[in-house]
């Protein structure tokens, strides 16, 4: 018994977990503001399922020191985040055909509310298979000012 048990969980919760996935999302740029929201708010719950659906399998992104980290990488990283959240702003998408990107600030607030880091971003996405994927991202740390 304990074997079916494994069976159907091994086999029924990567499907459950897919088909929370965003799916038919529209081919403009709203869609790209979306799923940025979506993963700052997934980064604050430290929940990196939904960062999962967000990234493209070859996604690559470069950090502010100028690492580059695989999807895998950055996915591993999400349970250690330390506490606070990512506050966007100035999102702009641009797309052309399957391809998209946008750019955009966020503010990383810590959890007393101060403002720990400023990071200018951009994330480069592909429309495959009725949705957007993040193939792509790169984030510059600016400096915050002095009060």
């Amino acid at each position: 018994m304990k074997l079916v048990f494994w069976l159907a969980l091994f086999f029924f919760v990567p499907a459950a977990s897919a088909a929370d996935c965003p799916n038919h999302q529209p081919k403009d740029g709203s869609a790209l503001v979306h799923l940025e929201q979506m993963w700052a708010e997934a980064l604050a719950r430290h929940d990196a399922g939904t960062v999962d659906c967000i990234l493209a399998d070859e996604f690559q992104d470069v950090d502010p020191d100028g690492r580059t980290h695989d999807k895998a990488a950055t996915l591993a990283g999400i349970p250690h985040r330390k506490p606070g959240t990512n506050q966007l702003s100035e999102l702009t998408p641009h797309l052309s055909g399957d391809m998209g990107y946008i750019r955009g600030l966020a503010a990383l607030v810590d959890a007393e509310g101060k403002v720990k880091a400023r990071v200018r971003f951009t994330d480069i996405y592909v429309y495959r298979g009725s949705r957007w994927l993040c193939v792509a991202g790169q984030e510059s740390l600016l400096q915050l000012d002095k009060k």
